[in-house]
């Protein structure tokens, strides 16, 4: 936290070339630039060619996958599946042959029998077993291939479908103790309760399908899982908890970046403001919160960095933080809060 006021708005903070690949998403994300403008290209290529998207691509093989072949679940934050959701919320360019590479990889290697994308480290587990398909990594995969362009890729499709069906529970067939449990975001790491995290993560994801591409199916899938989000005030995020758990986790009040399977109460505003329903009254408080949290410099900390977890620290930790200040301020601007 700083000890005092400086002159540096924090737009102009998010803008500075030094750390291009904020710069890169704070030109499209808080002045609506578009993808082709100069300026945004700019920052984008010097993103590319600098950490931490240069030190993740630069860990790659070159078949596409990272650490070891397989699904990529593990380990937790250097296998592959993590990496291609980092690289998707750094901005990475979806026209890189090595993010394509990725992207094709993951689609080849993590989407289980059932349409959803499971969690499995194994090396041998073509494809993963259903047993495996949660909706925090299915969400996460999910929103990161669509953004890199691959909606119309059947794999990408079915993964949607699994998403909308796991949600509303028409038609899901057999559910798994060890994964996915049932409909409305039940999940057996939460004693087969439904789970706030996997939620926001979810509708997330089905935020990025287009209006018109989205089916039914989903289209009654996400009014369900907004419902489930608006069930509890997000400010004190008292979503059911499995195991005896009686007080909500303490991440989801450590605002961070990148983002994981852990959620917080930020990314529980960005799902809902994606949506269209920033400005429902029941977020009030959630707000005030998030306002609470920024310094006298209008700038948030990242209280959650995986610092050594990951291939390269992306900022440090405890420390006035470019990436949530970004977070925070797009989720502000959006809800007109």
């Amino acid at each position: 936290m700083t000890a005092m006021a400086t002159t540096m708005t924090p737009l102009e903070w998010l803008l500075e070339p030094e750390t291009p690949a904020v710069r890169h998403l704070a030109l499209r994300r808080l002045l609506d630039r578009p993808v082709d403008d100069p300026d945004v290209l700019e920052a984008e290529a010097a993103a590319m060619a600098s950490d931490p998207i240069a030190s993740i691509l630069a860990e790659q093989h070159l078949e596409g996958y990272w650490e070891r072949p397989g699904a990529g679940y593990a380990t937790k934050y250097r296998g592959t599946v993590w990496q291609l959701i980092f690289l998707d919320q750094l901005g990475a360019d979806p026209s890189d042959e090595r993010v394509r590479r990725a992207c094709e990889y993951v689609l080849a290697h993590s989407v289980a029998s059932s349409g959803g994308f499971a969690a499995s480290g194994s090396a041998v587990d073509r494809p993963p077993p259903p047993s495996g398909v949660i909706h925090c990594l299915n969400g996460n995969l999910l929103r990161a291939l669509i953004g890199f362009g691959w909606l119309a890729d059947p794999r990408v499709r079915g993964a949607i479908e699994w998403e909308a069906r796991a949600i509303t529970g028409e038609g899901m067939g057999r559910w798994y103790a060890s994964g996915t449990s049932g409909p409305g975001f039940a999940c057996a790491a939460n004693e087969n309760l439904p789970c706030g995290w996997g939620a926001a993560k979810a509708l997330l994801a089905l935020a990025r399908v287009p209006l018109a591409a989205r089916t039914a199916l989903v289209s009654r899938a996400i009014p369900a899982g907004a419902a489930f989000l608006l069930s509890r005030d997000p400010a004190v995020a008292d979503y059911p908890m499995g195991w005896g758990n009686t007080r909500p986790s303490g991440s989801w009040f450590r605002l961070g970046f990148p983002s994981g399977y852990v959620t917080d109460v930020l990314q529980v505003l960005e799902a809902l403001g994606e949506l269209g329903l920033g400005a429902d009254p029941r977020l009030g408080r959630a707000y005030a919160w998030l306002r609470l949290k920024a310094d006298a410099d209008g700038r948030w900390r990242n209280e959650y960095a995986y610092n050594g977890k990951t291939w390269v620290d992306f900022e440090p930790q405890g420390r006035p933080s470019k990436w949530v200040t970004l977070r925070a301020l797009t989720v502000l601007r959006r809800a007109g809060a």
